[in-house]
């Protein structure tokens, strides 16, 4: 019982930090005089309630979490923030609690799925949360959250174990946990800062260009206008906004380290993001090659143009869109899916499997076949110079076999629901990559999906932000043995 005061008073503190963040709408509101303070106050008055009274359930003095708390927490908090984060739509736009949740967890998990149409001429402070609740959980509302472990008084390592992405997550950038998450803040703000104004120098409003730029940092997708990026029509945005969903999709710890070794070269020496740029730009040649001499045959510099941007959204989970790849010729539409499962670096915003994961796997597939020649050999998987250890790569092989089979349990429930396959399959490479766009009937929307499917996927989402293991350890009788 004890430790459980400790998660509640913990997730407590974290909702109340998670409060403010209702802040600026209501300012966004009060400029633009939206009307929209009377749904956007009582939202931030019942979750910042609600976190006070979770918060004083527990003994205030300092306390350390242990790594299974760490899970539980958050796991709660995704699930609760989901529900919370729902309430301004619940409010403002008057839509079903389940398309609330639905929009909501897609904006924290980075997922760009969408059920609202007509965002043009939506209130500024509603499509304002939008975007921000996508920065937030770009960088992982419990990432940022560790810069507050002091005031909290809780311990932050077993937290960002729980949290972070990749199959390696025990390397800390500085000695002490606070540090390291006010370095990985630091530099997210700092690169937003700059898209921002990167954005407005090229032609972008300053509310678009500052709701863009948390988009795209977050890799989360979401936009002011139905349009997406084709709203602009504008090939420099385009750009900008290429240059930093890459840099969202590469690992903030990578990001780091070149900006302290004040090297541009760091990038491609280190190994995940070499493979995941190489990756990147044969993709996007394919892409381009198709439009140009396939059945689509657009002009070369058109072609380029549509595939960078779309394959680059794709990959990065982004889901930003100029032009729409489900009705794209020939494999084109599934190749983009499929390359969304990668996904971007360990450590990034995007979502996937993580292209270290993919590396480590062709490694091993490799030494595996020089074994049939030579069944004597001893191999050691290196990477960056290291040995992988064997539990390493069998965590890697578990994730993988996880993910898969979630997809497909997924999938077929939502076939069961009467979706198609190629709508059902869509849906679920869009949310458990958090990606965005799908194919078929959820290529620009999910509004079609009935509750059943945006409480289904809402789950999947979170499954896919979390890396699976983080939810599903909780069904495990061990997790709630002492």
């Amino acid at each position: 019982m004890t430790r459980i005061r400790i998660v509640l008073s913990t997730l407590g503190g974290l909702l109340l930090v998670f409060s403010s963040s209702l802040l600026p709408p209501l300012l966004i509101s009060v400029l633009y005089k939206d009307g929209e303070i009377r749904h956007l106050l009582p939202s931030l008055l019942i979750t910042a309630g609600l976190g006070l009274a979770l918060r004083l359930s527990a003994n205030p003095k300092k306390f350390t979490l242990r790594t299974r708390d760490g899970f539980l927490v958050v796991s709660l908090l995704w699930i609760v923030m989901g529900l919370l984060g729902s309430l301004p739509f619940v409010f403002g736009l008057k839509i079903p609690l389940a398309a609330a949740v639905f929009e909501a967890v897609s904006g924290f998990t980075t997922t760009g799925a969408t059920v609202l149409e007509g965002l043009d001429h939506m209130a500024p402070s509603i499509l304002f949360y939008r975007q921000e609740i996508q920065w937030l959980g770009g960088i992982g509302v419990i990432v940022s959250a560790i810069a507050f472990m002091p005031m909290l008084r809780v311990g932050g390592m077993q937290l960002l174990r729980a949290e972070v992405s990749g199959p390696i997550k025990d390397d800390k950038l500085l000695p002490r946990m606070e540090q390291t998450a006010r370095s990985l803040a630091g530099v997210y703000v700092i690169l937003t800062v700059i898209c921002a104004l990167l954005y407005w120098i090229a032609g972008m409003s300053l509310f678009d260009a500052i709701s863009h730029s948390l988009a795209t940092l977050s890799t989360g997708g979401l936009s002011t206008h139905d349009a997406s990026f084709a709203y602009f029509d504008n090939p420099v945005i385009e750009a900008i906004g290429i240059v930093f969903m890459l840099l969202g999709a590469i690992g903030f710890n990578t990001h780091y380290f070149a900006w302290r070794q004040q090297g541009i070269g760091y990038y491609w020496r280190n190994t995940e993001t070499r493979a995941f740029l190489i990756l990147t730009f044969v993709a996007i040649m394919i892409a381009t090659v198709q439009l140009h001499y396939g059945q689509a045959n657009q002009p070369l510099p058109h072609a380029l143009r549509i595939s960078a941007f779309e394959t680059v959204s794709v990959i990065t989970t982004t889901g930003f869109g100029i032009d729409d790849f489900s009705v794209w010729p020939n494999e084109l539409p599934a190749l983009l899916i499929m390359i969304s499962f990668i996904g971007g670096c360990a450590g990034s915003t995007a979502g996937g499997m993580k292209a270290i994961r993919f590396i480590v796997l062709g490694k091993q597939g490799w030494a595996e076949l020089i074994r049939l020649v030579h069944p004597r050999i001893v191999l050691a998987l290196m990477l960056e110079g290291k040995a992988l250890q064997n539990d390493v790569l069998k965590s890697i092989w578990a994730f993988f076999a996880l993910y898969v089979a979630t997809a497909s349990v997924v999938m077929l429930l939502l076939m069961s629901d009467g979706l198609d396959m190629v709508t059902a399959f869509g849906a679920v490479a869009a949310c458990l990559n958090n990606l965005g766009p799908g194919l078929g009937k959820v290529a620009n929307t999910f509004a079609s999906i009935d509750d059943f499917g945006k409480w289904l996927l809402s789950l999947t989402m979170i499954l896919g932000r979390l890396e699976i293991f983080t939810i599903l350890v909780l069904l495990t009788p061990a997790f709630w043995r002492e």
